[in-house]
């Protein structure tokens, strides 16, 4: 079992605890740096969804998991990325200002959002945040002059200057290079006074407002945060299936979104890559099972079916998701032979003071 013994305040400060970090994560990129040369085409376009999931997966972990304002209308700010991207380029903008601007109008979006959801909560901000992902596909699809409602819109390849990224290869490093930099801004957002201000509301709004939170300004900032990520993963995606339409956006989309969180393990950036490779690789999974069974035991619906078994199953026996899964594996191997089971029991998430209401 490993201890790190803190002589300086600068250690708090680096983003590697210890060699441990340095060492694996640093044989992750050198592996996802040559999946080009070791996957074959199929792959490396699941690794592009990957990555682009992963992108919207931390943004939604950043309101959900880490400031407890729950979503059901993500797909609408992917929305706002992907038609923004598509319309910028049309006419002629370049990448780097077009990607901005889906990031600025959708984290523009979230504010207008976040401000009447600020005295709403729990169910009543999920159904809230629903309708506002109804309202967003409704003008997408009739706002025909600007978006060509239904008919959908191809989107023009990317273009840095002068080099057009119309392949797999340098499109997935641009991939890439997003999903680590989004990465890496979220773990700065947590590490500062804003992102210590978001885990005291998801845990108690009473206590952050009693220790001087102000709970309106660190609740919109936390919308317009998600909501700027997910812009800029709904540009990589409109890129990725190169025409975008209204029925790519619905709630279902938003549905699929929250599930990223859910099972990768809410409370953990790591759990926003691990839940968007799960969502990616279990419909393959199934497909490859719907082989196997003898032909007419295997019905229409039998992805969605499985999607809300696995979903229900993770829930009810491990509510910390697969990073919370993985968590405990390396506890048990850590103190074993002294491992207690009830060492990741779940607590109480509110105060005694909040019984009252």
């Amino acid at each position: 079992m490993r201890f790190i013994f803190k002589t300086d305040y600068a250690q708090d400060l680096r983003l590697a605890k210890h060699g441990g970090h340095v060492f694996w994560y640093g044989l992750l990129m050198v592996l996802l740096l040559a999946a080009p040369w070791w996957a074959s085409d199929y792959v490396m376009s699941q690794l592009h969804f990957i990555c682009i999931y992963s992108i919207v997966g931390f943004g939604l972990m950043m309101l959900t998991g880490f400031t407890g304002q729950v979503s059901l209308g993500h797909a609408a700010f992917l929305a706002v990325g992907a038609y923004t991207e598509a319309l910028m380029l049309a006419v002629g903008v370049p990448f780097v200002v077009s990607i901005s601007c889906a990031a600025l109008f959708a984290g523009a979006l979230g504010v207008i959002v976040g401000l009447p959801a600020l005295r709403l909560k729990g169910i009543y901000l999920a159904i809230a945040t629903l309708a506002f992902n109804v309202i967003v596909e409704e003008i997408i699809a009739r706002w025909h002059s600007l978006t060509k409602g239904s008919e959908g819109m191809s989107v023009r390849p990317i273009e840095i200057l002068g080099y057009k990224l119309d392949s797999d290869t340098p499109f997935y490093y641009l991939c890439l290079l997003l999903t680590v930099l989004c990465c890496l801004a979220c773990i700065n957002v947590l590490r500062s006074p804003t992102g210590r201000a978001f885990v005291a509301i998801r845990d108690s709004e009473i206590s952050a407002s009693c220790m001087g939170v102000n709970l309106a300004k660190y609740k919109t900032m936390s919308f317009a945060f998600s909501a700027a990520l997910t812009g800029i993963g709904g540009a990589l995606y409109a890129h990725k299936i190169a025409f975008i339409s209204p029925e790519q956006f619905m709630v279902f989309q938003s549905i699929d979104l929250i599930t990223i969180v859910i099972l990768g393990g809410v409370g953990f950036l790591h759990g926003a890559v691990l839940g968007s490779a799960f969502i990616i690789v279990l419909p393959q999974l199934i497909s490859i099972a719907k082989g196997w069974l003898p032909e007419g035991l295997a019905p229409t619906g039998l992805q969605a079916v499985v999607f809300g078994l696995v979903l229900i199953l993770f829930i009810i026996f491990e509510p910390l998701g697969l990073y919370g899964r993985w968590l405990k594996i390396r506890t048990y191997f850590e103190l074993f032979p002294f491992y207690r089971r009830g060492m990741f029991r779940r607590q109480k998430s509110y105060m005694k003071s909040e019984r009252l209401r």
